[in-house]
């Protein structure tokens, strides 16, 4: 049971993988929701460049040609590895057999 379960997880996280780096290429590139409210209120051209605008994964790694296919591939990779390492480390951190969990004190 536990090989069917490594095997599962190692299927799924590279479709994930595959899902990340090639799916987003078809992505939009109409607005988002925030840049869509900012221009019907008028003010979408009082955004300034942040610091770190220049940054590898800035702006999903777009460039001003309207996008890059490394860029969106690194980012949507960037994105599934951070957010693996931090649920797997959330999963660690509250797994239900901790040692002195549920244990009751002994007379």
């Amino acid at each position: 049971m536990k090989t069917q379960g490594i095997v599962l997880f190692v299927v799924a996280l590279a479709a994930t993988l595959v899902v990340a780096t090639v799916v987003s290429q078809i992505g939009s590139d109409e607005p988002d929701g925030l840049e869509y409210v900012a221009e019907q209120e008028g003010f979408a051209d009082a955004a300034e460049d942040h610091t770190l605008g220049e940054a590898p994964l800035a702006d999903y790694g777009a460039n001003t040609d309207g996008g890059d296919a490394v860029g969106l591939a690194a980012s949507g990779l960037v994105g599934v590895l951070v957010t693996l390492v931090i649920g797997a480390g959330l999963f660690w951190l509250l797994r239900a057999d901790k040692p002195g969990r549920g244990e009751t004190a002994k007379p």
